[in-house]
């Protein structure tokens, strides 16, 4: 289980427009096995079961890249042959 600190809490889409009742979901950040073992240069993945948000370590204030799934696993496979 993850430090709730670590978590990126965002409003569901499912939430009302009025503020007083939202669903709140939070990613689970990991560190990807392709960065750097310096912690300076990481590339950070959440996964869902409709979604895979990627960041940049460095500044994680920038919106996350979103893909789906099945585009997520293709790059992967794509990366891997090279």
């Amino acid at each position: 289980m993850s430090n709730p600190a670590e978590l990126n809490w965002f409003k569901s889409s499912y939430s009302g427009s009025q503020g007083d009742s939202c669903v709140e979901v939070a990613l689970d950040w990991f560190k990807s096995s392709y960065s750097g073992s310096q912690n300076d240069a990481c590339v950070e993945v959440a996964t869902t079961p409709a979604a895979v948000h990627v960041r940049d370590s460095k500044d994680v204030t920038v919106p996350a890249l979103v893909v789906s799934p099945s585009a997520w696993t293709e790059f992967l496979a794509d990366t891997a042959r090279g």
